[in-house]
């Protein structure tokens, strides 16, 4: 579900209180036992190669803790946010008022507490020197990659020139016990604070915190102009303690369970990385990216170390696609909300990455607005490809529906509309050559004034409902009425003396129907 309707979004509100000191309330471990008996996860007691991780994550709709990956018999969680359901149990509500609870909490204002190296879980243990990536539980999670992937790392880093912190989601294939390859092709604002250091000679100071709880991972998908720790703190709904570094200035989650720290050298976009299996379900090539260099791990004493699912054929069964999802109907609805006056619901499917299908439902007030809305989604994101515009009667997270639609209040030559051209995300493999596609925008709504005609209608069980009458008779006296108000005029639970009753009125007065089908007597009826 997650869908985003307008009558659950609240007023802007102020962050709830909690206390500073409250390190475990936000632990990843803390939330991966409190799912041990909702049937959302599976745990492994027995040895596990590392080699084996993969295959049993792969499609699995549960997250699995494995509490003796690798010969080193390390704790590893794997697809902890591969569910719309576990995401929202993670917010503290059910899934269709995730997007709407995002909204909420976005409107908050942020608190972050600077705690000391003492106080902060993620330093009780401290390597630096000895510091070695190899000896983590990180595996390989497809067949073609081009090696280990640490896939389940948030970025942290500072603007120079505004002193903000940015926050993303970044992969890590291991190239040493030290050096990794990092993917920076994609545009981002981590890109861009790279690529402005290396252009000065510079290294770039970055840590990545691996073991998160999943409001953070949410948190990471925003892109805001603000300090983006004030987007985890907002999301949380309580004050954030933060920590800075061992070897940099740069000021983490104090309760997350590890950070890797260090830095993106100067060199530029020099060393191979890749391929890897991607969230659109297909490799992505080997590309040229800078090398991140480890200066120092940090980590709770019972760390519990994450990966994330991202690709192959079961997408809706992804974190990458349902975090992705999310994070595209949040941005949406805010473009929505400029762009028409009545939208009713968003949904971004999980089967598409979780922005290339997006799916919008509205109240049309004037002619126009549904190509309003499909213009707004492909302005709103790069990634949306298409999207697909229903009446409010539409269930916009029911794929039969949606087909429903599709087949009966859509012509092609009147309500598809294709734009060429348009920037879109590199990845599509669709796209063999440049870097610009189409976008689909699919009218599923009536034609703007028809929709209350009879044809339109959808046909349902009889309700009974209305008032009743002495007679048949008495009752087409008081005006027209269909087959059913006659059944319930005179409380019948049969229908069949009603057919009765007509046909000797006919005979007796003279009787037709109008042009919706309902009865009226020739002699007194008013069309």
């Amino acid at each position: 579900m997650g869908v985003i309707e307008k009558a659950d979004i609240p007023a802007r509100t102020a962050a709830a209180a909690a206390p500073a000191g409250d390190l475990d309330r936000f632990r990843l471990r803390r939330f991966i036992d409190g799912l041990a008996d909702t049937g959302e996860l599976e745990r492994r007691d027995g040895p596990v190669d590392l080699a084996g991780i993969a295959e049993i994550l792969d499609g699995n709709p549960r997250a699995v803790h494995f509490l003796a990956a690798g010969p080193e018999r390390q704790e590893l969680v794997g697809n902890v946010v591969s569910s719309r359901t576990r995401v929202a149990r993670a917010f503290g509500v059910a899934p269709e008022r995730l997007a709407a609870e995002i909204q909420r909490r976005l409107a908050t204002r942020p608190q972050i507490v600077e705690v000391t190296r003492a106080e902060a879980p993620v330093q009780q243990v401290v390597e630096t020197d000895a510091a070695d990536l190899t000896t983590l539980p990180v595996h390989l999670q497809h067949g073609l990659d081009g090696g280990p992937y640490i896939s389940a790392s948030i970025d942290y880093t500072l603007d120079p020139r505004t002193g903000w912190t940015n926050v993303g989601i970044r992969r890590l294939m291991l190239r040493g016990r030290r050096e990794t390859g990092v993917d920076l092709v994609s545009p981002s604002d981590l890109r861009a604070l790279y690529e402005a250091s290396a252009g000065h000679g510079r290294p770039l100071p970055v840590s990545f915190v691996v073991g998160a709880h999943p409001i953070d991972h949410v948190a990471a998908m925003m892109r805001m102009p603000v300090d983006e720790l004030g987007i985890v703190a907002s999301l949380r709904d309580a004050p954030l303690a933060v920590v800075k570094g061992v070897t940099n200035d740069i000021r983490v989650p104090a309760d997350a369970e590890m950070v890797l720290e260090g830095y993106f050298d100067a060199r530029g976009h020099v060393e191979a990385e890749g391929p890897y299996g991607e969230f659109l379900g297909y490799y992505g090539a080997v590309k040229k990216n800078p090398v991140f260099h480890l200066t120092a791990i940090t980590r709770r004493r019972d760390a519990l170390f994450q990966t994330a699912t991202i690709g192959g054929r079961a997408m809706s069964r992804t974190d990458t696609a349902v975090l992705t999802a999310v994070r595209t109907e949040v941005v949406i609805w805010r473009a929505l909300e400029i762009a028409v006056r009545e939208p009713v619901a968003v949904y971004a499917t999980t089967s598409s990455g979780g922005n290339f299908n997006v799916r919008v439902a509205l109240h049309q007030r004037v002619p126009g607005e549904a190509r309003n809305a499909i213009a707004a989604c492909f302005s709103a994101l790069v990634n949306v490809k298409n999207v697909f515009v229903v009446d409010p009667d539409i269930d916009v997270t029911s794929d039969e529906q949606i087909d429903w639609a599709m087949a009966t209040r859509f012509q092609p030559d009147r309500d598809l509309i294709v734009l060429g051209g348009m920037r879109t995300l590199p990845l599509d493999p669709s796209i063999v050559s440049g870097r610009v596609g189409a976008k689909a925008g699919f009218d599923l709504t009536w034609p703007f004034g028809t929709g209350t005609r009879l044809e339109t209608r959808i046909p349902e069980p009889p309700r009974f409902a209305g008032q009743r009458f002495a007679s048949i008779e008495a009752a087409l006296a008081d005006g027209p009425k269909y087959f059913e108000q006659l059944m319930t005029a005179v409380g019948s639970r049969d229908g069949r003396e009603i057919v009765r009753e007509l046909e000797a009125l006919r005979a007796r007065q003279g009787l037709d129907r109008d042009g919706e089908g309902r009865y009226f007597i020739k002699s007194g009826a008013k069309e």
